[in-house]
């Protein structure tokens, strides 16, 4: 069972997906923080000096009743709370992870039609015209139907 399981561990799809992942963390990482140190202040001090972290609703009174300047207080004190603000963060850490998302992908496609527009004396192989098998580019007879490349 040590072996097998081994050999899953070591196959090169697995490797890749664990370092996606440790990188995808590292990334969502500075994207929070990106949103909270960054972008967000910005936005509060705009909107008056608002906070979006400590935007809450109570909707039951703790032991201690209140008013609650933060959640970390109200959680502290009992209360049930909506956590709006912290709900408004998320959403934009998810916009800002989607885009940059969308950006590598739309580099990775452009880096494939390169490559599939790329003009024909580059590419290694070409098609023979009497039997369409691949063949090498520099071919002057197709290995599979022995047509005389040359005369075509």
């Amino acid at each position: 069972m040590w072996k097998d399981f081994k050999a899953f561990i070591m196959r090169g799809n697995v490797i890749d997906l664990a370092v996606g992942i440790i990188i995808g963390a590292a990334f969502g990482t500075i994207v929070k923080s990106l949103v909270d140190d960054v972008i967000m202040p910005p936005i509060g001090l705009v909107l008056g000096h608002v906070d979006f972290s400590n935007l809450f609703a109570v909707i039951k009174e703790g032991a201690t009743p209140g008013p609650y300047f933060t959640p970390a207080q109200a959680k502290a004190a009992g209360a049930v709370t909506l956590n709006y603000g912290l709900f408004i963060n998320t959403i934009i850490n998810f916009v800002i992870v989607a885009f940059a998302v969308f950006l590598l992908i739309r580099a990775i496609a452009k880096l494939h039609r390169k490559e599939a527009d790329a003009p024909a004396s580059d590419k290694l192989t070409k098609l023979c015209p009497y039997c369409l098998s691949e063949i090498p580019a520099k071919a002057a007879r197709c290995a599979h139907c022995t047509s005389d490349l040359v005369a075509a």
